[in-house]
């Protein structure tokens, strides 16, 4: 009995089961296996950022010529981002160091180099010939090769600026220069002051003491020790550091900051700064770098017109008709209406230089080695 009741059970259950299946193969299709989607397609590998180094002459704190430099590399970050990565290395002296230095730039695979002084020429040529595959930029010189080029600011249009606003706030009609290195740029410079003080006040003259060196703080301290001492009340620089400024500041005497603003150096003394902006034309040579159309053997002089060049923090005890005519001299050079060495421009042994109505080219602005009529001396003997 109890045999004959598990054997229905059994029977039971494997007719439910059966029952099933058969429900199940006839309610359901099969669901096809599941298809695992196709890896993604591995991403391009991004491009290696382009590797820039900058050599300085002096530190990148001299508040002047170097700092203006780093400012320009700074603004390059800025705008490109991690598609670049720069270095720079200060204190380069102009010899055979700076070869080195170059040299090692490029070992580490620098792709575009930019040497910042007149005195990286001659090594800059030597490394460039060596690495082709490198691009080369020197600053302010005019030898080019294949990979190299150069490039420059017209910084003798900040000059002229200082010198209209000189010629009206001196009182003893004594102007002093303290000069760093006897070549055309800063021979330019000092002839370009010296003509735009003579536009407001012809009755000045100028007076220069060379330093033979870019960034020397205590020689340039005592050049301008003995300008002040020599009857200069208003003082200009072609250096590197705020040295100037801070004697005038100390003697109470007034001054000009050069390359960057150096209002903060002598606030009493300070009647504008002569500034350099190297950040447009850092951002379009690495853009050529970048692209493809950068080309060696050429040559850039940027000033006013292309945002390179400015006079600014004119202090407010500078006469609004002097104020007015810097603006007047600014929008002139900006459109092309003006130019500072129009003739008739006589050197100061009464010479003349640029014929009246004439307008000196860039390849004589670029050969100066004479003084113009109110500086005083002769121009020191020293390497274009």
């Amino acid at each position: 009995m109890i045999d004959l009741k598990k054997r229905s059970l059994l029977k039971i259950a494997a007719l439910s089961a059966v029952a099933s299946a058969v429900l199940i193969g006839c309610g359901k299709k099969e669901e096809p296996a599941a298809v695992a989607p196709p890896a993604a397609a591995a991403s391009a590998p991004k491009a290696e950022p382009l590797k820039i180094a900058f050599a300085y002459v002096g530190p990148v704190g001299d508040g002047g010529w170097t700092f203006a430099h780093d400012n320009g590399r700074k603004a390059l970050e800025k705008e490109f981002g991690d598609k670049i990565k720069t270095s720079f290395v200060e204190n380069v002296p102009e010899s055979a160091d700076a070869e080195r230095v170059i040299r090692d730039m490029a070992a580490q695979g620098n792709k575009l180099i930019f040497g910042t002084t007149f005195g990286y020429m001659e090594p800059m040529l030597k490394v460039a010939a060596d690495t082709k595959d490198v691009k080369f930029e020197h600053a302010t010189g005019y030898k080019q090769a294949e990979n190299m080029r150069t490039y420059d600011s017209r910084t003798y249009e900040g000059a002229y600026m200082a010198g209209v606003i000189a010629g009206k706030m001196t009182k003893s009609n004594v102007l002093g220069v303290v000069a760093s290195i006897p070549i055309p740029e800063v021979i330019r410079n000092i002839n370009s002051f010296t003509l735009g003080a003579q536009s407001s006040n012809p009755k000045v003259k100028t007076k220069v003491v060379w330093v033979n060196g870019w960034f020397d703080p205590p020689k340039e301290t005592e050049a301008a020790t003995s300008l002040i001492n020599g009857g200069a009340d208003v003082l200009f620089q072609n250096t590197d550091s705020p040295a100037v400024l801070k004697t005038a500041e100390a003697k109470g005497k007034r001054a000009f900051g050069w390359d960057s603003d150096m209002t903060a150096y002598g606030p009493k003394a300070h009647l504008a700064s002569s500034v350099i902006n190297w950040g447009p034309y850092y951002i379009k040579a690495t853009k050529e770098a970048l692209d493809g159309s950068w080309k060696g053997g050429t040559g850039a002089w940027w000033g006013v017109k292309e945002g390179a060049i400015d006079i600014v923090s004119i202090a407010e005890d500078v006469p609004a008709e002097t104020k007015a005519k810097v603006a007047e001299v600014k929008k002139g050079l900006t459109d092309g209406s003006f130019a500072i060495w129009k003739g008739p421009i006589t050197d100061n042994t009464g010479k003349v230089q640029v014929a009246k109505d004439s307008v000196a080219d860039d390849k004589f602005l670029g050969g100066l080695n004479f003084y113009v009529k109110g500086v005083e001396g002769k121009v020191p003997g020293g390497n274009k």
